[in-house]
């Protein structure tokens, strides 16, 4: 990994933000899209002055980190970006016959596809449903913590013993471990994140249809609300990772394609993969979501993307 030093102030105040239906961009961000450097490493740089004490963060391209900045083994809170790991693990589950994506599970009448996709019927927390099973898009923490106890029960160990087999392990992310739930509780350094990064973009533990699955939208027309982004209909989902499709706002860049795919934490965190530009970003800072993520990451992906291509 390669590191830098250049920093350079973009516009990440915080301001309260708020969308439904056909939401405006966070205001802003033209005038940030217009203040970014124009080369990678001082793009990675940029993030400096997002207000957090720490940040990492890398692009990964088909062999590997392209360009990094920060610390690359200091270990980060992942916070939900966890759930592509436990997705991708239970995905492996999938492939080997561990687990069948229509095995019931979660709420009366729900597979392990509704889980995967928060389409279960589940709130965000707990395990009682609020709604019909497929009826709408709830993002569900629940959905994901019962994922993780039936990939427990099926590979007769804890789930933490069951990641670590699948996917950790198999990715050398020596550095990372489970702190808690399966839809959250996921620490570790960048060298990590950007090696599950590198993983989603170019698939090796999961047969192409089964990676396929996490980046084709599931039950497709579901209504839904992305927290800290607002409500979208449709809210596209795949198996265990957002699609962007053609949101806005949205919390990647406007030059990434519709068929982004990726997952974002609310510790800062996030992962992107672009398939159409071969491209995905790995993101771990230390200061909580908020209004100034929605400013501040749509211009570094669109100057990641813009810098990539030239």
């Amino acid at each position: 990994m390669r590191f830098c030093s250049v920093v350079v102030n973009p516009d990440v105040a915080d301001r309260p933000h708020t969308s439904r239906t056909g939401p405006r961009r966070p205001a802003g961000a033209t005038d940030t899209i217009a203040r970014m450097p124009t080369t990678l490493d001082a793009i990675l740089a940029s993030a400096d002055a997002w207000g957090a004490a720490h940040v990492a963060l890398a692009a990964v391209g088909p062999e590997g980190t392209i360009a990094s900045h920060g610390d690359p083994e200091r270990s980060f809170r992942w916070a939900s970006v966890t759930k592509l790991a436990t997705a991708l693990a239970v995905l492996t589950a999938v492939d080997d016959g561990t687990l069948h994506l229509d095995d019931p599970a979660g709420p009366p009448g729900a597979t392990v596809r509704h889980l995967l996709a928060h389409a279960s019927g589940l709130p965000f927390e707990g395990d009682t449903a609020v709604s019909r099973v497929g009826a709408r898009r709830i993002y569900s923490n629940g959905g994901f913590d019962a994922l993780g106890a039936l990939l427990a029960d099926g590979d007769g160990r804890s789930f933490a013993e069951a990641l670590q087999a699948r996917v950790l392990a198999p990715l050398g992310m020596t550095g990372t471990e489970l702190h808690g739930r399966p839809s959250e509780g996921l620490h570790g350094p960048l060298i990590d994140l950007a090696a599950l990064a590198g993983e989603l973009l170019r698939p090796t533990l999961v047969a192409p249809a089964t990676a396929a699955a996490m980046r084709i939208v599931a039950y497709p027309g579901l209504k839904g609300v992305l927290p800290g982004v607002g409500t979208f209909d449709p809210l596209d989902w795949g198996l265990g990772a957002e699609l962007r499709g053609d949101k806005a706002p949205h919390w990647t860049g406007r030059r990434n394609s519709p068929a982004t795919f990726g997952h974002f934490g609310g510790s800062g965190t996030f992962v992107w993969v672009d398939p159409a530009r071969v491209v995905a970003v790995a993101c771990l800072t230390d200061r909580d979501y908020g209004s100034w993520a929605l400013q501040a990451w749509p211009p570094l992906s669109d100057a990641i993307i813009e810098a990539l291509a030239r």
